[in-house]
């Protein structure tokens, strides 16, 4: 019984996780104003004005 907790504690603890590391991928990263384009986050504004000022 106590190893059928366990694993399932370790098994939240890593979806958990996974949870974690991909919402920080997708969010914009405030300190970044560059723009080499080095981050992974993606700026779903800046695609859509582009693609408006090519009339797309």
């Amino acid at each position: 019984m106590i190893q059928e907790i366990l694993v399932i504690l370790a098994f939240i603890g890593a979806l958990g996780y996974l949870g974690r590391v991909l919402y920080k991928q997708f969010q914009a990263k405030a300190a970044c104003a560059s723009g080499c384009s080095k981050c992974s986050a993606v700026d779903f504004k800046k695609i859509e004005a582009d693609l408006k000022s090519k009339g797309l």
